[in-house]
């Protein structure tokens, strides 16, 4: 199976960035593709570099609104599996969102980020509710789909979830800005994620230079042996493309060893320990 992740910049103009996205898929499905995957707020401005102002929900659509559909719609025409990521917004809450949609252009169902964070150019806490959905995985038609947004990848547990849950393959849509953290750790990251877990991943970084944001692209994916099958460019647009096997996860030493070793009877109570010792 072949799959594209499309690392695009994004402006203010969100008609724009979404016939950008469309037309990628395009040029993803005459280069083969069968999965397409776009990165964190792939089609808006990155809206939490700024703290949230009054009116900020406004900025947010539902699942059934312009976009979703859209891709629905270019997924069916291509036979495509896509992953979007989006500000979703249902009711009076707002969510970091990656709806999964199926070849045939069903939307499967939906990742809501679940860890929101709070640092200089990263005002997240002010614009999402952390999600409610758990740590989904979503049988496609190429095959088991896992979605990590953003900062869920820094939590082991979620990693973990995903694979217990019966994850091949797990799709993370990013905004990594350049210099944000050590040289090579996103990727130093997701390779052990992969490995402890006995899964493909596949990280989709946005670009392009914004209010207080240059983000650095360099998208990639990793195998279940953690090794880097390929790597997108630097600060630029492009669609990095992978020929995956999702079959070999089942030979992997996660598969073949650590989850089968694993103590979960233990683990709920070290934790509790320690949350009781910090005074949490």
């Amino acid at each position: 199976m072949k799959i594209a992740l499309i690392q695009q910049h994004a402006t203010k103009d969100k008609t724009a960035n979404v016939a950008r996205g469309l037309a990628a898929l395009e040029t993803a499905a005459r280069n083969g593709a069968q999965l397409a995957c776009f990165a964190e707020l792939a089609f808006e401005w990155f809206y939490p570099q700024r703290p949230a102002e009054v009116g900020f929900r406004e900025l947010a659509e539902p699942l059934d609104g312009p976009t979703v559909k859209a891709f629905q719609q270019k997924a069916r025409e291509l036979g495509m599996v896509v992953i979007i990521n989006l500000y979703e917004r249902e009711g009076h809450k707002t969510f970091d969102s990656s709806p999964v949609i199926d070849a045939d252009g069903t939307l499967l169902g939906v990742t809501r980020m679940i860890h929101i964070t709070e640092y200089p150019c990263f005002h997240e806490q002010g614009y999402y509710t952390p999600g409610d959905q758990g740590a989904p995985v979503f049988t496609t038609k190429v095959g088991k789909i896992g979605v990590a947004i953003c900062y869920d990848r820094h939590f082991p547990e979620y990693m973990r979830a995903l694979a217990v849950n019966g994850a091949d393959l797990v799709i993370v849509p990013q905004a990594g800005a350049v210099d944000e953290w050590p040289e090579g750790l996103y990727e130093a990251e997701m390779r052990v994620s992969a490995f402890q877990n006995g899964y493909f991943t596949a990280l989709c970084n946005r670009v392009g230079k914004e209010d207080c944001l240059d983000f650095a692209g360099e998208s990639f994916v990793c195998g279940p042996d953690g090794e880097v099958l390929a790597r997108g460019a630097k600060s630029a647009d492009d669609i990095v493309y992978a020929d995956l096997d999702l079959a070999a996860t089942a030979s992997s030493n996660a598969r073949r060893l650590f989850l089968k070793h694993r103590r979960p009877e233990l683990y709920a109570g070290w934790i509790e320990g320690g949350n009781k010792r910090r005074g949490e």
